[in-house]
C-alpha cells in the first residue's frame, strides 16, 4: 500500500510539473496592468492583488474568454485581462531567476528608496502591514544569491529591511518602516532590470499649509454616475459641487489642492491615476454619491483598499457622523481604481444615497454642501493633527 500511495505522489508531482512546463511567455502592457486573485467579479472587477509595472516577464499557462491564467510560482497563479498583454518570442525562459544585491537609500527630502536587483522583470505583490508598519513584497520564479543589503543612513522612513526565501522559488522582503502612518509607495522597474520601491517620506510639518490634496469629483462627461428615480439629480453633477465646495475651504485654509475635474468632462479613471501619480500629493479624496435599489437604505460610508491608508478614512467618517447622517459604515480592501493607488493615503466618500428621499433633499442643499466639505476638510485635519513626527 505504501509502494502504490508513493507512486501515486510521484506521478502526481510529475503531471504538475509537465502542467507547469507546459507556457508561453508573455510581457505586461497598457495602463496600468494588474494581477487578479481570481475570476470573480462584481460590477468592479475581480479582486486584484495590485497595480504592476509594464513589461513585466509572465508565464501564461492556460486562458478563458478575457483572461489569461498565469504561473507566478510553483505553487501560486493568477490572472491577467488579455488586453494588458502581448506575447514574447524572443526571451529564453528560465525555470528560476536569482535576486541580486540590494541597496536603500534617501532621494533628495522627499523618498527613501530599496533597489532589488535582479536579472529579470518578474512579477510580484505588494502589499502594507501596519502595528507595527511595514511594506511587503513578494517576488515570484526567483531564488536569492542576496549576500548583502546596504542600508544607507541618509533613509528616513526605513527602519529595517530584510528577506526570506519562504518557498523555492519566492522571495518575500520585509521593509519595517518608522512613524505612525504610511505615505505611500510604488514600484517599478528601472532599465537595469532591478525594482525599485520608492517609499514617500511624511511631509516636514504636518499641517495644512505644508501639505498638497487631491480632490476627485467622481465621474464626469458621458460617465454620469448614479441618478435618483426621477433623474433630476445625476451624481457627476453633484460631486463637482461638493468637490469645488471642499477646495473651497482647503484653499482658504492654506492648503495646495489639485482637482481631477473642474467642470462636466470626461476623464477615465485610469488617466486620473496617471494624472494623480505624476503630480504626487500627500492625500487624495474621491467624491461620490451611492444607490441602492432598496430606497430605505441610507447614510454615509467611506472607502480604502491597503490597510494602512484606513486612519484617513476612519477620520472623515466620524466627522461625517456629525451631520446626523446613518452609518452605513467604513468599508475596507474595496476594488474601486483610485483606491488601489499606493501612492499615498486615498479615501472615497460616499456622501449619502440618491436613492433614498431624505438624503436626496439633503444632497441638492447648497447648506448640506458645505457641511459636507467643512467635515471632510476636519476629517483631515483629524488625520493630521494625529501625527508624530518621529
Amino acid at each position: 500500500m505504501l509502494r502504490l500511495l508513493l507512486m501515486l505522489l510521484s506521478l502526481f508531482i510529475f503531471v504538475a510539473t509537465k502542467a507547469q512546463e507546459n507556457y508561453q511567455l508573455y510581457r505586461t502592457k497598457g495602463k496600468l496592468p494588474a494581477m487578479s486573485y481570481s475570476l470573480g467579479a462584481d460590477r468592479l472587477g475581480s479582486a486584484k492583488m495590485n497595480f504592476i509595472d509594464t513589461n513585466v516577464l509572465i508565464k501564461v499557462i492556460d486562458s478563458t474568454d478575457k483572461s489569461y491564467i498565469v504561473q507566478l510560482s510553483k505553487n501560486h497563479t493568477a490572472y491577467i485581462d488579455k488586453a494588458f498583454t502581448t506575447i514574447d518570442t524572443i526571451t529564453q525562459p528560465k525555470n528560476f531567476y536569482l535576486s541580486n544585491f540590494w541597496i536603500a537609500k534617501g532621494i533628495v527630502d522627499s523618498f527613501d528608496i530599496v533597489n532589488i536587483q535582479l536579472e529579470e522583470k518578474l512579477p510580484y505583490k505588494i502589499w502594507m502591514e501596519t502595528n507595527p508598519n511595514k511594506i511587503m513584497l513578494q517576488l515570484f520564479g526567483v531564488k536569492s544569491n542576496t549576500n548583502w543589503i546596504n542600508q544607507l543612513t541618509n533613509t528616513k522612513v526605513i527602519k529595517n529591511i530584510y528577506y526570506n526565501q519562504t518557498e523555492d522559488d519566492v522571495i518575500t522582503a520585509t521593509i519595517e518602516l518608522k512613524g505612525k502612518y504610511h505615505w505611500g509607495f510604488s514600484a517599478s522597474y528601472n532599465q537595469s532590470n532591478a525594482l525599485e520601491i520608492k517609499i514617500k517620506r511624511p511631509p516636514p510639518k504636518a499641517d495644512l499649509k505644508n501639505i498638497v490634496i487631491a480632490i476627485d469629483a467622481g465621474h464626469g462627461g458621458s460617465n454620469e454616475g448614479t441618478k435618483n428615480k426621477k433623474g433630476n439629480i445625476v451624481e457627476k453633477n453633484y460631486t463637482l459641487l461638493f468637490a469645488k465646495a471642499l477646495e473651497k475651504i482647503l484653499l482658504k485654509q492654506g492648503a495646495k489642492v489639485i482637482m481631477t475635474r473642474t467642470n462636466d468632462t470626461t476623464f477615465d479613471n485610469k488617466d486620473r491615476v496617471l494624472f494623480l501619480q505624476q503630480q504626487s500629493p500627500h492625500l487624495l479624496i474621491s467624491l461620490h454619491l451611492n444607490s441602492a435599489s432598496n430606497t430605505d437604505i441610507k447614510g454615509v460610508s467611506t472607502y480604502y483598499k491597503y490597510i494602512g491608508f484606513k486612519p484617513l478614512s476612519v477620520n472623515i467618517l466620524n466627522r461625517m457622523l456629525e451631520l446626523s447622517l446613518n452609518e452605513f459604515g467604513n468599508i475596507g480592501y474595496f476594488n474601486f481604481t483610485l483606491n488601489a493607488i499606493t501612492d499615498f493615503p486615498n479615501c472615497l466618500v460616499e456622501i449619502a444615497f440618491v436613492s433614498n428621499a431624505e438624503d436626496e433633499e439633503k444632497i441638492i442643499s447648497p447648506k448640506f454642501q458645505q457641511q459636507v466639505a467643512n467635515k471632510i476638510y476636519l476629517g483631515i485635519k483629524d488625520f493630521l493633527s494625529g501625527i508624530k513626527e518621529n
